[in-house]
């Protein structure tokens, strides 16, 4: 349901404005308190205003009361004194009065309509018991109470009776002033709320603008930041909310710089690389041009020369489209179920004959048998890479140790060898791309630079881990740690 109205509010386009929605907010919190005030006000008044009216009216009826039966009036209605009074009481309080005797028969009513009937009614019947009634009729704008008539207390053989209820007056009072004046109050509170209103209205608009200012100057610097204007990182430390956005987009902004100038360092070496081979390759073809007669072993030695740049051209090539397709194709995996052990066998057969060209003894350890989804194609290319570096890098008589294991989530695959090492300041850059330790030893076994940034990427997509430690010429282990069970 909260979710159907946030929609129905986001479709309105003026309400997905947060100054609107904060000037609507203080709007309704300055409104509501008003309303609330005047409408408890008015009541409280109301309410005081006829407590008094019963009071007043009552003390009233009871001198009046005392009087009927000092003229004995429940028995002889003929006196004018009572009858002047009773006139006189129900013209101030602009009512009416009825005197009731203790047969529940009317023999006064100011009006003249009623005597002489009977009356037994819930308010008559509890008077008589002793119990005083009022009821107020806010609707018709009138009060209706009833007073008991007693006589005094007398003396019966010594002891003490009660007072007796010899009749009941009733009465009905009009409370037109009341309502007049909680008129005369509301008009005055209306006009009141007016200005309140209009004040609150200013105000909103003025502190939901002031509120807002912060926000504006986050866009503003951000669209400076797009067109060009400024380089360096925004800040905007009004609000706390204002300085995460703004941290936040600095770190966007840093790291989007950082991978401009990768991209820029990428293309400066991609350019770099592939020229190279090529410049070896025109230094040897305008050599063979520019000499006549040239003998067959140099003409043999320079189409040797060219035929191994051109390898090594085709070689950066494909690793480069192999980067690209990684990069375009980000998740797309063909996962199966494959044998770890088997597909570590198979890879280590195919690298050994290079390891005997440098004597390198090359182990294959598996401490148990492994199953895990992986994409074969990618994850034998990344732990080739891995291998074949063990290799290339490595001393003449050394070794390469590869060790498989596995536990319930994840199989490790560590590969240590006893070559040159990594320098502690090279090892935080070895998968960046065309990166190399020994650039001239790199050169001399053909490396691209691109071997360990394209197994980086193929672990990641598997969602595990590479770690890599070293010690310069004692030898180098890298750490692959893949889960068992692929999960995009």
């Amino acid at each position: 349901m909260r979710e159907k109205i946030k929609n129905q509010i986001n479709k309105i386009p003026l309400l997905r404005s947060l100054k609107v929605r904060i000037f609507l907010l203080l709007m309704v919190m300055g409104m509501i308190p008003s309303y609330v005030t005047r409408t408890a006000l008015l009541h409280n008044y109301e309410e005081r205003a006829v407590n008094v009216k019963i009071s007043e009216v009552s003390n009233q009826f009871k001198i009046i009361a005392n009087h009927l039966l000092t003229y004995n009036y429940l028995r002889d209605t003929s006196s004018e004194v009572i009858n002047a009074e009773l006139n006189q009481i129900s013209n101030l309080y602009d009512g009416r009065v009825l005197i009731i005797n203790s047969n529940f028969k009317v023999i006064k009513d100011t009006y003249g309509i009623s005597e002489g009937k009977t009356i037994i009614s819930e308010e008559v019947v509890k008077c008589f018991k002793g119990e005083n009634t009022t009821y107020y009729d806010d609707k018709d704008g009138f009060i209706e109470m009833t007073i008991p008539i007693m006589d005094s207390v007398t003396e019966n053989r010594g002891n003490e009776e009660p007072a007796q209820i010899k009749g009941v007056l009733l009465s009905s009072i009009s409370t037109d002033t009341i309502a007049l004046t909680i008129s005369i109050l509301q008009r005055k509170a209306f006009v009141l709320e007016v200005v309140m209103t209009i004040l609150i209205l200013v105000m909103s608009l003025a502190i939901s603008q002031f509120l807002i200012l912060p926000f504006k100057k986050v866009t503003g610097a951000i669209n400076d930041v797009k067109e060009g204007f400024t380089d360096e990182a925004i800040s905007v430390p009004d609000y706390e909310e204002t300085q995460h956005i703004v941290d936040a987009f600095n770190k966007v902004l840093r790291r989007m710089r950082t991978l401009d100038n990768s991209r820029q360092e990428f293309v400066s070496n991609v350019s770099h690389e592939l020229k190279t081979p090529l410049t070896s390759m025109k230094v040897l073809a305008d050599s063979l041009i520019m000499q006549e007669n040239v003998p067959n072993e140099l003409y043999q030695e320079f189409m040797t020369d060219i035929a191994a740049e051109i390898d090594r051209e085709n070689k950066i090539i494909n690793d480069l489209l192999t980067l690209v397709k990684l990069d375009k194709t980000d998740g797309e995996v063909n996962i199966e179920t494959i044998e770890i052990n088997a597909l570590l066998e198979l890879l280590m057969k195919r690298l050994r004959p290079i390891a005997r060209l440098k004597n390198i003894e090359v182990i294959l350890e598996s401490n148990r048998s492994v199953q895990a989804e992986v994409d074969e194609v990618k994850i034998t290319l990344a732990l080739s890479n891995l291998v074949e570096n063990a290799i290339k890098y490595n001393k003449e008589n050394g070794w390469v140790r590869v060790t498989l294991d596995a536990d319930h989530q994840y199989f490790t695959v560590m590969i240590e060898d006893s070559g040159m090492g990594i320098p502690e300041e090279s090892l935080e850059h070895i998968y960046e791309r065309f990166y190399r330790v020994d650039k001239s030893h790199s050169r001399e076994i053909g490396g691209t630079g691109l071997g360990l940034a394209i197994t980086r990427n193929i672990i990641l997509m598997h969602r595990g881990m590479i770690q890599v430690s070293s010690i310069e010429k004692e030898g180098t282990t890298f750490l692959v740690k893949i889960p068992l069970t692929y999960s995009k």
